[in-house]
């Protein structure tokens, strides 16, 4: 018995790491407590109260009856009072509230959400696990004594569960608009025709990655993933872009309520600039500008810099790999504030319409409360999924000990060492390519007012 736990100790470890996680996170309600904290609001109940006889103007038969007529001067009077609309303050008014447990269960997609968070966290334990501490004791003794399968495993699945649970929630019915929905699909075409192009045009002339060691069907393969993530996460950039616009006081509203407070806004804008910035890290030719590759030589004219100076090529790696994970970290961290200025947005439409006319009308936004509060946890889901994925491929990336006799059919389909780490590593840039695309394409049209907050 003891040989068996020397010898199975990492797949034991990482089987007991995932299974008292996913206690703790379910028994604790983890997901629920993350939430905790932002301000919803809500439209009180319409009020009924009595009607009012309306003043009738008298016809002919009370006129004969007898009955005493009125002035011309006080029947316009009265007339024009009755005409004139009444203002509504018990319906014009909002109320704010605290989520908690019973406000969160009730969403739609919540049980969605609590499940991805949890299966997520899990799977990027068990990948911390795995690089931290067990992966330099990765070997070919077998795929069970090694460990690796666990996180691997949970890795792949976490990938396409997350995966499917955009596409599933990027078409929800009345969730977004139609035209929303179409523009989805033609960036899900646009990005299968552009992910042809990379994998067997572009790469590594205009990007700095190499799909030599890819078959054709590999490639192709990767060109279909690619134009899913563009699909899928045009809507949540777009609506991330949103949220900055808002959070960040663009609009000059001046009003404290609809936009983050000065650490909120921190967050927001190093979200985004460190976004662009590591896109740019693997776009030729500036990758090629901070790398030295020519270490021993000496540096001439000043055409001779580009090439000769920067980081090492190890530590130019390391360094992107990092700006990768600092990135995918900041969007986790911009969640909450991100969360809450979408649940602002009906906020700011009561208040547009509110001083739209004297009589406003609030059909619009009582209808605008109802739907971001009926899709919090779809929104959530939005928001979470990206960045999640993004460091399920790192990780997926960067673990060693991931050998064709250990994944026999895996690598059956592609060389199993390309697969995994080089595809890998792309497409946890090309899910940040996408949303530094879509979010800045958003927030230049709210710029020349394209587009306007309503």
């Amino acid at each position: 018995m003891l040989q068996f736990f020397i010898t199975y100790k990492n797949l034991i470890l990482q089987l007991s790491l995932s299974l008292t996680l996913t206690l703790l996170l379910t028994f604790l309600k983890i997901p629920i407590f993350f939430l905790r904290g932002l301000h919803t609001y809500i439209h009180p109940d319409n009020v009924q109260s009595g009607v009012r006889a309306a003043i009738r103007r008298p016809d002919a038969s009370d006129s004969a009856s007898g009955l005493p007529s009125k002035s011309n001067s006080e029947l316009r009077k009265r007339s024009k009072s009755k005409d004139k609309p009444e203002f509504d303050e018990n319906n014009a008014q909002i109320f704010r509230l605290k989520l908690d447990e019973a406000h969160l269960q009730t969403r739609l997609y919540f049980n969605e959400y609590c499940n991805a968070f949890t299966f997520s966290f899990v799977a990027l334990s068990s990948l911390l696990l795995q690089l931290l501490y067990l992966n330099s004791e990765s070997n070919n003794s077998g795929l069970l004594v090694n460990g690796i399968f666990v996180p691997v495993l949970l890795a792949f699945a976490g990938v396409s569960k997350l995966l499917m649970l955009l596409g599933k929630v990027s078409y929800e019915k009345s969730a977004s608009r139609r035209s929303e929905k179409q523009l989805s699909v033609l960036c899900g075409v646009v990005g299968l025709v552009l992910g042809y192009m990379v994998c067997f045009t572009f790469s590594p002339s205009v990007l700095d990655f190499n799909f030599d060691s890819i078959d054709g069907s590999g490639r192709i393969f990767v060109a279909v993933l690619m134009g899913c993530f563009s699909g899928f996460l045009f809507m949540p950039a777009v609506k991330s872009a949103r949220c900055f616009w808002l959070g960040t006081d663009q609009i000059r509203s001046d009003l404290v309520m609809l936009s983050c407070d000065w650490f909120g806004r921190v967050v927001l804008y190093a979200n985004y600039m460190m976004i662009v910035f590591t896109v740019l890290l693997w776009i030729n030719p500036l990758a090629g500008m901070l790398v030295n590759k020519n270490i021993n030589g000496k540096v001439g004219n000043a055409e001779m810099l580009i090439g000769n100076v920067g980081f090492l090529p190890s530590d130019f790696a390391k360094f992107r790999l990092c700006c990768l994970l600092l990135s995918s970290f900041l969007q986790i961290v911009a969640l909450r504030p991100n969360i809450q200025m979408y649940l602002n947005e009906a906020l700011l439409s009561w208040y547009q319409r509110l001083h739209a006319s004297r009589v406003p009308d609030l059909d619009f936004s009582r209808a605008k409360v109802f739907l971001h509060n009926h899709y919090l946890c779809l929104v959530v889901v939005q928001f979470l999924a990206p960045p999640i994925v993004l460091l399920l491929l790192l990780g997926l990336s960067q673990i060693d000990g991931i050998s064709s006799e250990n994944y026999k059919y895996i690598c059956s389909l592609a060389p199993c060492s390309a697969f995994v780490k080089e595809v890998a590593l792309f497409m946890a840039w090309w899910i940040m390519f996408v949303w530094a695309i879509y979010s800045s394409a958003t927030i230049l049209l709210y710029r020349r007012c394209i587009l306007y907050m309503s």
